[in-house]
């Protein structure tokens, strides 16, 4: 284990990924047709492209990277309808029926789930359980206890208590029953090969750069040179490759840091835990092969690009060891997603009406979304949709309550985007820089990414994020360039880890 990965303890990898590795799928090297087209590999995409191929359509599926090691591949996987103190604010701002549309939405997807790992007969870990969002401070038992009741209106089983598993008092919480947490990559790698099985063809390593219509349909150009001809496309990807419905104003990406340590089974505080204090806390356990449970903790919230991600895995790490007494943390990974302005993802057809669908922006509760997005995109397409499709309908536009978020996600991409360039470099010389450090540094009045590998070789990069050009920042703890506009990342390689960029920061090496 290297300095990078052990400095806390631990592999920098995330447990879904190191105990489900799952086999590796071709790349689209040759022109392919279908009659639905899904790009991404996610739960979203995974899901939607089998619900497709259940319906009798011909479907394809492209992946950037590898089928669900992207955002679900580092999900703390909770399968709950809870998202916060979603509920009261979706009542107060948008009335009763949103609220009980967004409840039905999440509570479907999770049996959905749950009736699919039936189905498919996989071990997926998938336990029953309550979910909690609580707080420690009596200032926050008001909220909590409307929150209780717009959610029992909405129609789950919820109600407000003091009482929890944790290992901490708290002034109070709201519990709802029936909730789920599973293993997200053993459930998926069932899927993709239910998938296959199906007539479903699925390809990774395959990125599409670029969605065209084209003779009543759509081309899909995937960089390589191939593309696919298709009737529909969706759009799974979180941060979309097509802007319509003024998408990329809309969306806020954030990226939040995980660790995780096997603890004693009877240390399980026994459910999925939420606070926004303290930063964020998000706490579950999953079921280890040797008997003991492995406690996920989540937090630490930041824009792609801030710096200092490291000392963030420090504090999170010296939480979890404060309150559950976990010391040896065994993994350590990173999630990222978008959310919007009004906390309702955007699913369904984009505008146009040609059959381009779109599913993203679920704000960190991606494992219900995604599940929702597969029957709502599925039922859009076959002409069944559900009847609460209206309520995550991208092309909505609530002036009132979104004007404000979408101008301060603008102001910020203009920051980033001419500020940044004005700033002076926080690192004078790459001479500063130690082993394993990157840094933007201004050369010849130009601003460039440079990083030290551990060998003491430079490896300098264009610092314009090919997407839209904003300056990128270094993240420590990953070794990976970010766009804080729009949530792009690179490797020191400049070669795109995640988009919506799709091409690699230009090389600058001397």
């Amino acid at each position: 284990m290297d300095e990078h990965e052990g400095a806390l303890g631990g592999a920098m990898a995330s447990y879904w990924m190191a105990s489900a590795p799952g086999p590796a799928r071709p790349v689209l090297q040759e022109d392919a047709e279908a009659d639905i087209a899904v790009v991404g590999g996610g739960i979203a995409g995974l899901c939607t492209a089998r619900e497709l191929a259940l319906a009798g359509r011909s479907v394809v599926l492209v992946e950037a990277d590898r089928v669900a090691a992207g955002v679900t591949g580092h999900t703390t996987a909770k399968l709950s309808a809870q998202h916060g103190l979603v509920y009261a604010h979706l009542s107060d701002a948008f009335g009763a029926d949103a609220a009980r549309d967004y409840a039905t939405a999440q509570t479907e997807a999770i049996e959905h789930v749950r009736r699919t790992a039936e189905d498919l007969g996989v071990d997926c870990d998938l336990e029953t359980t309550a979910s909690f969002v609580y707080d420690e401070r009596d200032s926050e038992t008001e909220s909590l206890q409307r929150e209780a009741e717009a959610a029992r209106e909405a129609g789950l089983d919820a109600a407000f208590t003091t009482e929890t598993g944790l290992p901490f008092p708290v002034a109070g919480a709201v519990r709802v029953e029936g909730q789920a947490q599973f293993h997200p990559r053993k459930f998926l790698l069932a899927v993709a090969e239910d998938l296959l099985a199906r007539g479903g063809r699925v390809f990774e390593g395959s990125r599409v750069v670029d969605v065209a219509a084209e003779d009543g349909g759509h081309r899909l150009a995937v960089a390589g040179g191939a593309a696919i001809r298709c009737r529909e496309a969706v759009i799974a990807t979180h941060y979309p490759v097509v802007n319509r419905a003024r998408l990329l104003s809309r969306l806020k990406p954030r990226r939040e840091l995980v660790v995780a340590a096997p603890v004693p089974a009877d240390a399980d505080p026994g459910g999925m835990y939420l606070t926004t204090a303290d930063d964020t806390r998000s706490v579950r356990t999953a079921p280890l092969p040797d008997g003991r449970r492995l406690l996920i903790v989540t937090g630490e919230a930041f824009t792609p690009g801030e710096p200092g991600v490291g000392e963030r895995y420090r504090t999170l790490a010296a939480w979890t060891a404060d309150r559950f007494g976990a010391k040896d943390i065994a993994y350590r990974w990173a999630a990222q997603d978008n959310g919007t302005p009004d906390r309702v993802p955007y699913i369904g057809g984009m505008p146009g009406g040609d059959g381009l669908y779109v599913a993203c922006g679920f704000g960190g509760w991606g494992m219900s979304n995604g599940m929702a997005a597969a029957r709502l995109i599925t039922g859009l397409a076959t002409g069944a949709p559900p009847a609460w499709a209206g309520l995550f309908d991208p092309s909505r536009l609530r002036i009132m309550k979104e004007a404000g978020p979408i101008a301060a996600n603008q102001k910020t991409v203009m920051t980033h985007l001419v500020g940044d360039r004005l700033r002076h470099a926080p690192v004078a010389s790459a001479d500063e820089l130690d082993l394993g450090q990157g840094a933007v540094i201004r050369v010849d009045g130009r601003l460039r990414a440079v990083y030290r590998d551990d060998a003491g070789d430079l490896h300098t990069r264009s610092a314009a994020c090919t997407h839209m050009g904003c300056v990128v920042g270094f993240n420590d703890a990953e070794r990976t360039w970010e766009c804080p506009c729009h949530g792009s990342r690179f490797g020191t390689d400049g070669a795109v880890l995640q988009g919506p960029a799709t091409a690699p920061l230009r090389d600058e090496s001397v």
